[in-house]
């Protein structure tokens, strides 16, 4: 059971990481928007839902990829630029901002010789465009469910076989879809990176951006936050879970 106290720490470490990169981000015109769990926080609690241990961020890929190339000399001391390629024993494909003053075990890595980096962490996943056709969309769905079975066991995968060439191929084919974003009739979906929900998004929905506020700050956000939750989620994301319905994925924080 995680302490209250320490749960809330973690987040305002958490906030303090997406004001850095926020800043980033304006200074170097690249857009992206509050996501997942984190936009529904924003929404409900004008803030992180209240047992949430984690902040999700989606970018245009084009503008994830610009991150990349500048992330290393644009980020404090304080964060660490989590990808396969900087931490060779992370087993995943999108970037995670990693903190280097908490650490986070999650209930997946519970009694498990972790030798990644395991600082508390902003999920940020690049997003493309398909066409708006039903077969467009059942592709799509049929591919993450490819992806869900060859990537790394975790919260999204307990089932998951680590298969990185495999899962390599499947993102790439995905992102041989990409239609680019000057024209209304796509859709906005994620690249498969992250093996979670195949959500996708109608673009005028998306875009243009719009702010939203967040613990006190204003953050970017989809132009119709309904349109996106409503795509996420299967429930009803306006009404508080039943209380044991409220999972923390963390089994345990520490602070150095």
């Amino acid at each position: 059971m995680i302490d209250p106290e320490n749960l809330r720490k973690a987040q305002l470490v958490m906030l303090d990481m997406l004001i850095e990169f926020d800043a980033v981000c304006k200074k170097h015109r690249l857009k992206y928007w509050l996501d997942s769990g984190t936009l529904l926080g924003a929404v409900r609690h004008r803030g992180f839902i209240p047992w949430d241990d984690d902040i999700d961020l989606s970018m245009p890929v084009e503008d994830y990829n610009e991150f990349l190339k500048i992330a290393g000399q644009e980020l404090s001391s304080e964060i660490f630029l989590q990808t396969s390629q900087t931490d060779k024993n992370f087993k995943f494909d999108y970037i995670k901002l990693r903190s280097n003053k908490a650490r986070i075990v999650e209930l997946h890595e519970k009694d498990k010789q972790i030798k990644y980096h395991q600082g508390v962490f902003v999920d940020i996943f690049p997003m493309l465009t398909i066409e708006n056709t039903e077969a467009c969309e059942q592709q799509y769905k049929n591919t993450f469910k490819q992806i869900r079975k060859v990537s790394s066991v975790s919260l999204h995968t307990p089932d998951g076989k680590d298969e990185p060439l495999t899962r390599a191929a499947l993102v790439t084919s995905l992102r041989e879809k990409h239609q680019g974003w000057e024209s209304n009739n796509l859709k906005i979906i994620y690249g498969g990176e992250m093996a979670d929900v195949a959500a996708w998004f109608d673009i005028t929905e998306v875009l243009p951006l719009t702010t939203i506020e967040f613990e006190g700050y204003s953050f970017p956000a989809p132009n119709n936050p309904d349109h996106y939750l409503n795509a996420i989620y299967s429930f009803d994301y306006r009404r508080l879970p039943a209380k044991d319905k409220r999972i923390i994925h963390a089994h345990s924080i520490e602070f150095t």
